[in-house]
């Protein structure tokens, strides 16, 4: 592959990375490597739909003040994700505000925010975040398009399997399939007779075979990615201590502790293991660790502690998950090195094992074509015949 060839494969693939990080991020409620603002809120270091680095928290570490983060919000815009600047910090949380807004999100009713809302930091080099502009108004055309082409494939079909992040990837893989079948019916169709020069020229510049693999291997890790980050996540308790009994759970007497039930399930075909672990104080959890096999759901039970003041007092509670495709001995380990290590290695095993296995069946090298073979074959039954195995 010459250097430029390879630059524009490079690009490529960069460019199908973009996409998939940001409407996947979109999809998941969790920013992947990149994500945008909607609002003006943010103005002038941001305007609506520009779009920045998205840091995930566990890798960036505690904000400090200054800090550009996207939060899990309780109150502001009806909740969800929420990208404001750290102001300022409490024995509560952080104090958070937009750079366009004259007050800060608590001088409202949004209340001081916990690390455990915060789910990524802008990236800021040099101390000014790296704004993308306009990204986000691309992005979200691009959202718009594949839900609707997912909503109609899935009414077209009858199954919900092609909504949600999953059927996300089956439609990019599906549609990568079809653009290869049409390119080898465009390419057998357009290729005429030329000589020997002609033919080792117009090879040269097929396409690579190495792009088509590393796209279907793309699409494979965040598709594994998203079973692994979608279900998982931080759940919150809102803890009630209280002069009284109450039936209610989460309403607790003062200085006392009362149990709730967290139902853990895999609905996938994979078997999974799931870590849950307490991601504030006041909170308990038995047991932090399960291993769940195809369609099995199981209940760990969450301990809530009510200090001895009365008041309302948020706890929370982080799930993380991976696909049982390493040794749980092997995942442990990498668990307790980072939460998303055991991430990175499942993905690494998945797209590196599919594209090595892809490039000992079909090969390296390029996609080409000829328009007939001696024995009268046409050029696209000798192509899909000479991607299988011993064949040349």
């Amino acid at each position: 592959m010459s250097a430029r060839r390879a630059f524009v494969v490079a690009l490529e693939l960069a460019a199908v990375a973009v996409v998939l990080s940001l409407v996947v991020g979109q999809v998941l409620g969790q920013p992947v490597l990149l994500a945008f603002v909607e609002t003006g809120s943010m103005a002038p270091t941001m305007e609506p739909g520009d779009g920045f680095v998205a840091i995930p928290a566990q890798l960036a570490g505690p904000p400090e003040e200054g800090d550009v983060v996207t939060f899990r919000a309780e109150e502001l815009h009806g909740g969800g994700l929420t990208t404001h600047r750290v102001v300022g910090e409490t024995e509560s949380g952080y104090v958070t505000r937009g750079d366009a807004n004259p007050f800060t999100d608590q001088d409202g009713e949004e209340p001081p925010v916990k690390d455990a809302q915060i789910v990524a930091v802008a990236w800021a080099p040099g101390g000014d975040v790296l704004v993308v502009p306009h990204l986000g108004t691309a992005v979200l055309a691009v959202q718009g398009v594949l839900g609707t082409v997912q909503r109609n494939l899935a009414s077209m079909l009858g199954t919900r399997a092609l909504l949600g992040p999953t059927g996300l990837g089956y439609v990019f893989a599906g549609a990568m399939g079809l653009l290869y079948v049409l390119d080898l019916l465009r390419e057998s169709g357009n290729v005429k007779e030329k000589d020997d020069a002609e033919r080792a020229r117009e090879r040269s510049t097929g396409r690579s075979v190495d792009l088509y693999l590393v796209g279907f291997a793309l699409i494979l890790v965040v598709g594994a990615t998203s079973a692994m980050v979608a279900p998982g996540g931080t759940q919150e308790y809102g803890v009630v201590s209280a002069e009284f009994d109450s039936e209610r759970p989460t309403v607790i007497p003062m200085g006392e502790s009362g149990t709730v039930p967290y139902p853990v399930g895999n609905g996938g075909f994979v078997p999974v293991i799931a870590y849950l672990e307490p991601a504030s104080e006041g909170i308990e959890v038995d047991p932090g660790q399960a291993r769940l096999a195809r369609g099995e759901r199981v209940n760990a039970t969450v301990t809530l502690h009510a200090p001895p003041e009365t008041g309302y007092y948020r706890r929370f509670l982080v799930e993380h998950r991976y696909l049982a495709l390493l040794p749980p001995s092997v995942i442990d380990s990498l668990y307790r090195l980072h939460p998303w290590a055991p991430i990175a290695a499942i993905d690494a095993l998945l797209g590196g094992g599919f594209y090595l296995l892809g490039r000992a069946l079909v090969g390296g090298g390029r996609v080409r074509t000829r328009r007939r073979s001696r024995g009268g074959r046409s050029s696209l039954g000798r192509r899909l015949g000479g991607l299988l195995p011993g064949r040349r």
